[in-house]
């Protein structure tokens, strides 16, 4: 082989390739804004922040600049019942630290992200100088139906939740005017708000008066018995048919990287509730760095409460210039896998 791709996530393997004489590229499937801030928190010591303070983070944007509640993390316990919502929890040691992959990618002769150069190119530019190699965005690295099928709904028929596509699609249909009405909430399949969070969240969208998509696991202890408006999924969920149609307005998201890629790429804006790990970064990014979006509260370590959801989904809904840039930044997922990843991966061949 010419060279190993790795993920740092199994960084050890890399030794296995170095006895053979095969070069290593160290790839990160995070987004890199995560990266290059977890590196720059470092740097800097952000953890001795205080609050009130900000902190910026040379050779990155103003907007970057790390504050006190950008260091803070909730501290989630065990779920307690297997009937019980399935909470967030775990993540990256304290920030401020040393970053836990730089050891996994020392020796590598490259740097492969999972970005796209149109929306993460500073952060990009930054690692790679900071880390002294070579740095490629060569994603993001969504589905094929996703580049498929611009401007119309994905479908993934092979998969059910306890509602078919049809029947979903004809909901959303329903509610196509005004359009971009509905607010979708989901977390995700690992993560989720704390077992008296679920609670708040089931409150606010029973008092919402907007119509909505909400997502449960099928541990969630009855919270859909609590909520009688809207359409309620439990388990999978066809995410891509979802925020590919026209009705879709807003989206309450946990911020993992592909759901966020998968709704920029959609034109849809975003209430930040990250629950652990890269998901706080990326929701920096999205509502500091790129504007098309907000956190769901300002200190992401307290309660989230039912009047810090539904002021949200009403501030969120009701920006038309928010709505507005993240359809512009969609613009560049309009006719497929993104021009400036194919150069990359021009790019890192050439360099092969």
């Amino acid at each position: 082989p010419l060279c190993a791709i790795i993920d740092f996530l199994i960084g050890w393997t890399k030794g296995v390739f170095w006895k053979f004489n095969i070069p290593v590229i160290g790839l990160f499937t995070i987004g890199v804004c995560t990266a290059a801030m977890e590196w720059g928190a470092w740097k800097v010591n952000a953890g001795d922040l205080k609050p009130g303070e900000t902190l910026p983070v040379p050779e990155l944007p103003e907007e970057m600049s790390l504050t006190h509640s950008d260091m803070l993390r909730k501290s989630f316990g065990q779920p307690r019942g297997s009937s019980g919502p399935k909470q967030g929890g775990g993540g990256p040691p304290k920030l401020g630290d040393h970053p836990p992959w730089v050891p996994k990618i020392q020796g590598s002769i490259g740097l492969m992200f999972n970005a796209c150069d149109y929306i993460d190119r500073t952060f990009i530019e930054y690692m790679a100088n900071q880390m002294g190699m070579p740095a490629w965005g060569m994603g993001p690295l969504l589905p094929q139906q996703y580049w498929n099928s611009s401007g119309s709904l994905i479908h993934n028929r092979e998969r059910q939740s306890n509602f078919t596509e049809d029947e979903i699609t004809q909901w959303l249909d329903s509610k196509r005017k005004p359009r971009k009405s509905v607010s979708y909430v989901a977390f995700g399949s690992e993560v989720g708000p704390t077992m008296e969070e679920h609670p708040q969240l089931a409150g606010a969208l029973e008092e919402l008066d907007r119509p909505f998509v909400w997502v449960i696991q099928p541990e969630s202890g009855g919270l859909d018995k609590k909520v009688d408006r809207g359409l309620i999924i439990c388990g999978w969920v066809p995410q891509l048919l979802i925020l590919s149609h026209k009705s879709m307005g807003g989206f309450l998201s946990h911020c993992g990287w592909n759901s966020t890629m998968e709704a920029i790429g959609r034109g849809i804006p975003f209430l930040a509730w990250p629950v652990r790990g890269d998901q706080y970064f990326n929701a920096k990014l999205v509502v500091s760095y790129h504007k098309v979006g907000y956190r769901v509260a300002h200190d992401l370590s307290l309660l989230i409460t039912k009047d810090d959801i539904l002021k949200g989904v009403e501030r969120l809904m009701g920006d038309i210039q928010m709505k507005r840039r993240v359809v512009a930044l969609s613009a560049q997922f309009e006719h497929g896998f993104p021009a400036t990843s194919v150069t990359a991966l021009d790019a890192f061949e050439d360099f092969i």
